[in-house]
């Protein structure tokens, strides 16, 4: 299931969750909410119509949004609007945390000349980092040297603490795309990365959140990332150093993690700064992120 948080291209319009299917928005809130009127079921639980209503509980609403989607198969609903009546945005707009696992791959950590690590690397963006698929990345005054990362995202779907490796799958709501967008310059002054990498309006996520029903296995994963149509990085998610369930129960250790929250989980080699001369993001240039049973995630950058 590729669940959405879109809105309908009029004034006013509120933020909605839906589903993609067939090229198509199924609003998950007003189809249950029409079965239910018409009698023709029962609902245990009702869908939250607001995104982040809805990721309180994620994997408890996925769960019943799966289920509704099965009963909808026979009837017919109103609620369903084709792709271009409505814009796409981040899947979960308000995250109570976005981690991100810097030097996660082998290659990529050679590139940057450092050392591999003996722990994940972790860092954090705040909110008014995120956009969505059909928003722009700021390329801020501020910096002169913007590069794009393409990243597997992890959405955690229930509450995690001291959560073992085993178990760890079981606390992800589903998987997205993410560009960890990074001001070297500002990236590289400080021991911190903060700075550089949690700007206004420069970290894409999306477009749509891929449930565990359908993408149960993060490990064997095509990961690539395109400037302007020429392939900048090819990898694949099995060449992670920490894998996707030992972030989860290292993180869960040091950190409690809620619904909702979003997990980068680092990027491959082939990064713009690595490049002998470095190739950088400018204003116009379009930033094409793909993953295998994921999707395609583009943004044009913008100067602001």
């Amino acid at each position: 299931m590729k669940l959405v948080h879109y809105q309908l291209k009029h004034p006013y319009a509120q933020s909605r969750i839906g589903v993609v299917k067939d090229n198509k928005v199924i609003d998950l809130h007003a189809a249950q909410q029409e079965l239910i009127d018409q009698h023709k079921i029962l609902a245990d639980s009702i869908i939250p119509a607001d995104p982040n209503a809805f990721y309180q509980q994620a994997n408890l609403h996925i769960k019943h949004a799966e289920n509704l989607l099965e009963q909808i198969k026979h009837y017919s609903t109103t609620h369903v609007f084709e792709r271009d009546e409505v814009v796409l945005h981040t899947p979960n707009p308000n995250p109570s945390k976005i981690i991100c696992i810097g030097t996660n791959y082998r290659d990529h950590v050679k590139e940057m000349g450092g050392e591999l690590p003996e722990y994940p690397v972790l860092f954090s963006k705040f909110n008014n980092a995120l956009i969505g698929p059909e928003d722009k990345i700021h390329k801020s005054e501020a910096t002169d040297k913007l590069d794009y990362e393409v990243e597997l995202a992890v959405i955690i779907g229930e509450k995690a603490s001291k959560v073992a490796k085993e178990e760890a799958l079981n606390y992800v709501a589903g998987y997205t795309i993410g560009n960890d967008i990074s001001a070297r310059d500002l990236q590289k002054r400080t021991p911190q990365w903060l700075q550089g990498k949690s700007l206004d309006h420069t970290t894409p996520v999306g477009p749509w959140l891929v449930t565990t029903s359908e993408l149960n296995d993060p490990s064997h994963l095509a990961i690539k990332s395109y400037v302007n149509g020429e392939l900048r990085q090819s990898s694949n998610t099995e060449h992670l150093i920490f894998d996707i369930p030992y972030l989860i129960s290292f993180i869960s250790n040091l950190i409690t993690l809620d619904p909702g929250d979003i997990i980068l989980t680092g990027t491959p080699d082939g990064v713009g700064f690595a490049m002998n001369p470095p190739k950088l993001l400018q204003s116009g240039d379009v930033v094409t992120l793909e993953i295998d049973q994921i999707g395609t995630l583009e943004n044009r950058v913008i100067k602001k």
